[in-house]
């Protein structure tokens, strides 16, 4: 009987033993966890800064093809008014060119 309550003794003493190892190892699983979900977030948001910086170029880019297209009208419209060409706005007044009287 003796033998039995030693044997059951150390049988709860290891039990014990490997739900606390367990219990640690889930302790460090979990904060592998964590770790690693901030990582995440951290990339994630650093990517995010990089998409919108990519967006701010490309904005840029046709903020300054628009401009230069809108030059470019106004210049052809400048000249064609200054020549009398009928419908083209003289961008400084914006009056239209009329059409000839038939």
């Amino acid at each position: 009987m003796r033998i039995r309550i030693v044997a059951l003794t150390a049988i709860a003493a290891l039990s014990l033993g490997a739900a606390a190892c367990t219990e640690a190892e889930q302790d460090q699983a979990q904060a592998d966890a964590n770790a690693a979900a901030d990582e995440a977030g951290n990339v994630a948001a650093q990517a995010g800064e990089v998409i919108e910086a990519g967006a701010m170029k490309a904005a840029q880019a046709t903020e300054e093809a628009a401009g230069k297209a809108a030059n470019k009208l106004e210049e052809n419209q400048a000249e064609a008014a200054a020549e009398g060409r009928p419908g083209a706005v003289n961008p400084a007044t914006d009056e239209r060119v009329p059409a000839p009287a038939n």
